[in-house]
């Protein structure tokens, strides 16, 4: 297909989002199904505009002054795909599956935009119902983080230390790029998708085959490291979900101690069992029951609560979310994320520390927590998290905002990495 056609088919994808109210995977998979002459390029170079329309959904309908779906997908196209505008037009002349190229009005308006700076509004690319809630984050900042959250992301993988290290991953994976991580000492990156690139199919490696790695996000990563766990502890991952940061600290405590990986609803655990196969992991006991959990109070070394969210956090990944999320569910998750923290907290022995993660860079479901629940439970102290951080990170002092009352915050503006929350707390002895 020439980029006539694949613009159409964005086109399609995002109209038919619009009306059917219909997840992006969902609609890209389907446009797929019926349209089977499109090659895996096509269908890379197709979900690259679809992905970038949904993440600079402001912007692209901005530089088109059209918030139709034809107008996202041209404002995409000319904000991330790296072609101009008057490549666009001369690619789709003559192509009869393409959409009519830009108009003379169109192109004059584009480049009026393109020479002018975006208002905050739009290069945040958000809800304004979002706005204060980033102000309240991060401060002067707040559009820089915003736009941070709009971009390509990197293919973050981490390298499975149990079976193999990060230089034999990196010699595999030597021909897609790969590179060492600035930050998590066993990660590799994949850089951003370039123009109409994609990012290769790194399920399909051998080496993830074996175990080598798992894909998982830098920022997630660097959680897990900050949890502290020690070969030979007793952990409880009380929202393992489908074992991500399980299968993180049983490398880091290299098999040896237990760890307990429980999950309020059951369906989530299901991926766990291959993944912990094939990552050769020993150390899991998977509980889905919470009843089974009763023996384990105040035994834990760290009970760390993964909790639900708006995943605010990774809408470089999942840029449909942004738009469809809302302050009732917002309001929802926070409520649901207190109980946790109660809940969980009593798995923890005296001595032992309770860590609260989300990918989430609202205070409302971050450090507002942790100031309310060391308020309502003096016996747990909030850990001193800039020593924290600079004990395993020394290499990385200005790449998270790390305060004692505020715990740790990563971002892609920040850190590179996803948006992630980290806190943690001690219960006293």
């Amino acid at each position: 297909m020439r980029l006539g056609g694949r613009l159409a088919a964005a086109i399609e994808v995002l109209e038919d989002m619009q009306q059917r109210r219909r997840p992006v995977a969902e609609a890209l998979k389907d446009w797929g199904l019926s349209h089977r002459f499109a090659g895996s390029g096509d269908r890379g170079a197709i979900g690259n505009i679809v992905y970038d329309a949904l993440r600079r959904r402001l912007s692209a309908s901005w530089l088109m002054d059209d918030d139709s779906a034809r107008g996202q997908a041209f404002g995409a196209l000319l904000l991330e795909g790296g072609v101009s505008t008057d490549a666009v037009n001369a690619d789709l002349k003559g192509d009869r599956f393409a959409p009519p190229p830009l108009t003379e009005k169109e192109l004059q308006g584009v480049n009026a935009r393109l020479a002018t700076p975006m208002p905050d509004r739009v290069r945040a690319d958000c809800s304004d119902w979002v706005i204060p809630h980033l102000q309240s984050a991060f401060g002067d900042t707040w559009v820089d983080e915003a736009a941070g959250l709009a971009a390509r992301p990197p293919l973050d993988l981490r390298v499975n230390t149990l079976l193999a290290d990060q230089d034999t991953v990196l010699r595999e994976l030597a021909d897609v790029a790969a590179e060492k991580m600035e930050i998590s000492p066993n990660g590799v990156r994949i850089g951003p998708i370039i123009g109409g690139g994609r990012h290769p199919n790194v399920q399909g490696e051998p080496s993830f085959q074996k175990g080598w790695f798992e894909i998982q996000d830098e920022g997630s990563q660097i959680a897990a490291v900050l949890a502290g766990a020690e070969p030979g502890m007793q952990v409880l991952d009380y929202c393992a979900g489908g074992g991500g940061k399980t299968l993180s600290l049983a490398a880091i405590m290299r098999n040896e101690g237990r760890i307990v990986a429980h999950d309020s609803e059951k369906q989530r655990l299901a991926p766990i069992f291959d993944r912990l196969r094939r990552a050769n992991v020993t150390n899991v006991e998977v509980v889905p029951r919470l009843a089974d959990l009763e023996s384990l109070e105040q035994s834990m070394d760290i009970v760390l609560i993964d909790a639900p969210c708006t995943g605010a956090g990774t809408w470089r990944r999942r840029p449909d979310a942004k738009w469809r999320l809302t302050q009732k569910q917002l309001d929802l998750r926070c409520r649901e994320q207190a109980a946790i923290l109660r809940d969980a907290s009593r798995f923890v022995k005296p001595g032992g520390k309770l860590v609260y993660i989300t990918c989430s860079v609202f205070d409302a479901e971050n450090s507002d927590h942790l100031a309310a629940f060391a308020s309502a439970n003096p016996q747990f102290a909030i850990m001193d998290h800039g020593k924290l951080w600079n004990d395993r990170f020394p290499h990385a002092p200005n790449a998270a905002r790390a305060g004692t009352a505020s715990g740790i915050r990563l971002t892609p503006h920040l850190s590179g990495t996803d948006g992630f929350y980290f806190a943690a707390l001690q219960r006293c002895a």
